[in-house]
Order: C-alpha cells, then sequence, then structure tokens
C-alpha cells in the first residue's frame, strides 16, 4: 500500500503531464502526429520521448506537448510540428526517439533548428 505522499508524488506528476498536452498559444506547441499512419510509423515513442524530457527539464512552463491527428503527410511520418509564438512553423519528420532528443537538444534548448530534419529538406532531396 502506497503512503500518502507517495499517493501525492503520483498526483502532482499526473497533473503535470495533463496540463502539457493542454493548449496555451503563449507557449511553443509541439504536435506530434499520432493518426494512424503516425503510430504506425513510430510516433508513440517520439511522443513520449519529447513528453518526459520537457518535464525532466522542468521547461513545462515554456513548452506544450499535444498529440494531434493525421497532416496529410503520411510518407513523411513520424511528424512532429512545432508552433512557436511569432516565428514560423518548422516540421520535423521520420522522427525517431534519438532524433526527438537531438531536436529537443538543439532546437528547444539552443534555439538552432536541425533544418537536415525538417519537411523542407526531405523535399529538397
Amino acid at each position: 500500500m502506497k503512503t500518502l505522499e507517495e499517493l501525492k508524488e503520483i498526483r502532482d506528476k499526473m497533473q503535470s503531464q495533463v496540463s502539457m498536452r493542454k493548449e496555451d498559444h503563449a507557449r511553443t506547441r509541439i504536435l506530434v502526429g499520432m493518426a494512424t499512419c503516425g503510430i504506425a510509423s513510430g510516433a508513440r515513442p517520439v511522443l513520449q520521448t519529447l513528453s518526459n524530457l520537457v518535464q525532466e527539464h522542468h521547461m513545462t512552463d515554456r513548452f506544450t506537448v499535444i498529440q494531434t491527428g493525421c497532416n496529410g503527410l503520411c510518407q513523411y511520418e513520424p511528424i512532429v510540428e512545432i508552433l512557436e509564438p511569432g516565428k514560423e512553423k518548422i516540421i520535423y519528420v521520420k522522427m525517431t526517439p534519438e532524433k526527438a532528443e537531438e531536436v529537443f537538444q538543439e532546437h528547444f534548448v539552443k534555439g538552432q533548428v536541425l533544418e537536415h530534419y525538417t519537411l523542407a529538406s526531405a523535399n529538397a532531396q
């Protein structure tokens, strides 16, 4: 049986996960395509990785991780769209948990877009 303190910790952790999924247009929104094609291509671990990293780095006040449906770009799944207030949308394609971690470190922490993972780069090939 869990102690009252353990139950409070579980509740707090779950509340932070739920609040991360609410839309807040003042924060950067991280949308992960979770339609059938996205899930089949491996979007669930990408979503989990990004969600965990935002929580672990205590950045829930800056970033919101949201599941989204199909965007019609099935051949590029898993897809992560970054919607930063006042900036152009960035679409990362063919993501993996490892690429998601790299995007987190470079884009979210350092502010550098990883062009080689973007839709624009994929279309140029």
